[in-house]
């Protein structure tokens, strides 16, 4: 049981999944799940969840390349310079670096809650000794209260430059594979339009 919770990284951990706003307050939160469970996975289960993960319609969210490209959510472009830092000496060359780029520069959002996070609450960095479930309400907890703070006090000087680089009430119904490829070809191709499109707009910008 415990080596299900070893992460890549070698120690016990549990993974967390969160949906972030960009005024830097979690809108969604699946904590519990263990350290070596895969990102899709676990993004699956959120959707799948009754009172789980819900994309409104005609939105989507920005998600790590470990989720997996699917309705609702687009991930960058594999094999493709991503990081801020790629950038440093050279700008994008094609569309797909330019959307890799902005995902990366997006994504700056979510590294900085987590760092506000951990600055805030240090019980989230320190070694459980408390049971499995009471460590999961600790994170619950923390997201919660954090957002409380944002609402009332967002000038917080913790907020300031910080920045880090069960059982179901009922079924939802699940897609067959067929329909899950399809979907995923339907967003590689609104991908391919949004990164299209921004490059269009990039060029005739510095084209003048």
């Amino acid at each position: 049981m415990q080596g299900r919770f070893r992460s890549r990284k070698g120690g016990t951990t549990q993974n967390v999944l969160v949906a972030i706003t960009f005024d830097l307050k979690f809108a969604y939160v699946l904590a519990g799940w263990e350290g070596s469970a895969h990102d899709s996975r676990i993004l699956s289960d959120a959707l799948s969840r009754p009172r789980g993960l819900r994309i409104p319609e005609g939105k989507y969210y920005l998600a790590d390349a470990g989720y997996g490209i699917r309705i609702g959510c687009i991930t960058p472009y594999r094999g493709v310079r991503y990081h801020l830092k790629e950038f440093a000496a050279e700008g994008p060359e094609n569309a797909k670096e330019l959307f890799n780029l902005r995902h990366s520069s997006l994504r700056i959002t979510v590294e900085r809650v987590f760092g506000i996070l951990k600055k805030r609450f240090r019980v989230l960095d320190a070694e459980p000794f408390w049971n499995f479930q009471t460590q999961v309400d600790i994170v619950l907890a923390c997201c919660i209260i954090h957002n409380h703070i944002m609402g009332v006090d967002p000038s917080d000087l913790i907020n300031q430059g910080l920045y880090e680089e069960s059982e179901f009430d009922s079924i939802i119904q699940t897609l067959t594979e067929r329909e899950e490829r399809e979907e995923a070809r339907e967003w590689f191709a609104k991908r391919d339009e949004i990164a299209q499109t921004m490059w269009t707009d990039y060029m005739a910008r510095n084209i003048r």
